[in-house]
This record gives C-alpha cells, sequence and structure tokens, in this order.
C-alpha cells in the first residue's frame, strides 16, 4: 500500500470502534478466529491491546502476518489491520489509486 491509500485508510479507521480485543490470552486460536470474520465482513479492523502492552508492535505485525492482512498503523494501545476483500462485490473500501 502506498502512504496515501495507508493514510486514507487511517482516516476511516478514526471512528471504529475496536472489534478484536487483545487480552490475557494473547494471539490464541479463538482470538485469530474471530479476526479473520472481522476482516473478512469489515476490511479495517482496530484491535485494542488490553494485555501485552509492551510487545504491541510486534504482536501487531505477528497477527497481520498470520491473517495475511496489512499492518496499517499502532497507535497508543490499538492498531489498525485491513485486508482487502477478495470478492469485488462485498468491496467496502475503494482505496484511492495513486
Amino acid at each position: 500500500l502506498s502512504q496515501s491509500q495507508r493514510q486514507f485508510l487511517r482516516k476511516l479507521a478514526h471512528d471504529l470502534k475496536p472489534l478484536v480485543n487483545i487480552g490475557k490470552n494473547g494471539l490464541s486460536d479463538n482470538l485469530l478466529d474471530s479476526a479473520n470474520i472481522a476482516l473478512d465482513s469489515h476490511e479495517l479492523v482496530k484491535v485494542k491491546f488490553y494485555d501485552f502492552k509492551d510487545e504491541k508492535r510486534e504482536l501487531a505485525d505477528e497477527l497481520a502476518g498470520q491473517l495475511r492482512a496489512e499492518l496499517i498503523y499502532v497507535i497508543g494501545n490499538t492498531a489498525i489491520l485491513y485486508r482487502r476483500q477478495s470478492d469485488a462485490e462485498k468491496r467496502k473500501i475503494n482505496l484511492p489509486r495513486d
């Protein structure tokens, strides 16, 4: 993704509520399943860190890798993930072209 596309996605994510919460269980199978479902239906997802705050950047990178998603940004204890919907008819987000 280009820098302008990342900026666009950050603006879209601003008003979103976190759909995925990382607590004491870390990156469990249940968390990966629910994050996968959230990305399939929303494309753009906020992830809130309640635990592992010191490792949030590494965990966000690992989560994005396991979900085949893009890590857009980490701010505070929140990460923003994006994965483009493979079905063109179900896409909700049209990225600007550079």
